[in-house]
């Protein structure tokens, strides 16, 4: 993941039930548009849960240039092969997860509504700092609100890429990209889309172009 434009991060459902059923969608959005990254966030699952998941989605994101991030475990992200992993406020220390999993994996670094923890991530060696929730959201209990100002303070003063999460559907996205978002992060946007995941695949890629010509 470089700093790009603007690109879509999925993030899994929390709950996999089918994974075979969950691989054939993964499938279709992947083909459907540009996606960035891939994020397996299957929170409070045992390991032999998560292990199985990445079993049957890694192989699909990356054959498709892909990258797969592991949410919470970087010790679990080294084990499983995963390209990084994505860490909040109350898991590792990004300097342990650095010493962990080396120069070369990704690690992201969620922080809220705060640029003052993102500049800690970001001198920390984080790959990329997370702002939200910018709306509110049935995936988890958000803790702050986020207003998108805080993606165009970011970008005229750091380099480390942001990305926008919390909320963000096809109908939303755009104020994000607008406001400086190098990444949009969705998961309930995706899975639960009317018209199915592939559908949002395309359906969020024309709005993020919208949003970058807005920008240009």
């Amino acid at each position: 993941m470089t700093t790009p434009e603007c690109r879509l991060y999925l993030i899994t459902p929390p709950v996999i039930e089918d994974l075979a059923g969950f691989g054939h969608a993964l499938a279709q959005a992947l083909d459907a548009g540009d996606v960035a990254a891939l994020q397996i966030r299957l929170k409070d699952q045992p390991e032999a849960v998560i292990a199985a998941a990445v079993d049957v989605i890694a192989p699909i994101a990356l054959s498709r240039q892909v990258a797969v991030i592991l949410n919470d475990r970087p010790d679990l992200a080294l084990k499983l092969g995963c390209d990084g992993v994505h860490i909040g406020q109350d898991d590792m220390p990004i300097a342990q997860a650095r010493k962990l999993l080396g120069p070369h994996r990704m690690i992201g670094v969620t922080c809220h509504d705060s640029r003052h923890l993102a500049m800690e991530a970001s001198e920390a060696g984080a790959d990329y700092v997370a702002f939200g929730a910018f709306y509110p959201t049935a995936t988890k209990e958000a803790k702050t609100r986020a207003e998108p100002d805080i993606l165009s303070i970011w970008q005229e003063t750091m380099e480390t890429p942001c990305v926008a999460i919390g909320g963000i559907t096809v109908d939303n996205c755009r104020p994000l990209v607008e406001a400086g978002a190098d990444f949009i992060a969705v998961s309930a946007g995706v899975w639960a889309y009317p018209k199915g995941p592939a559908a949002a695949v395309r359906a969020f890629n024309a709005e993020i172009q919208k949003g970058l010509a807005a920008r240009a």
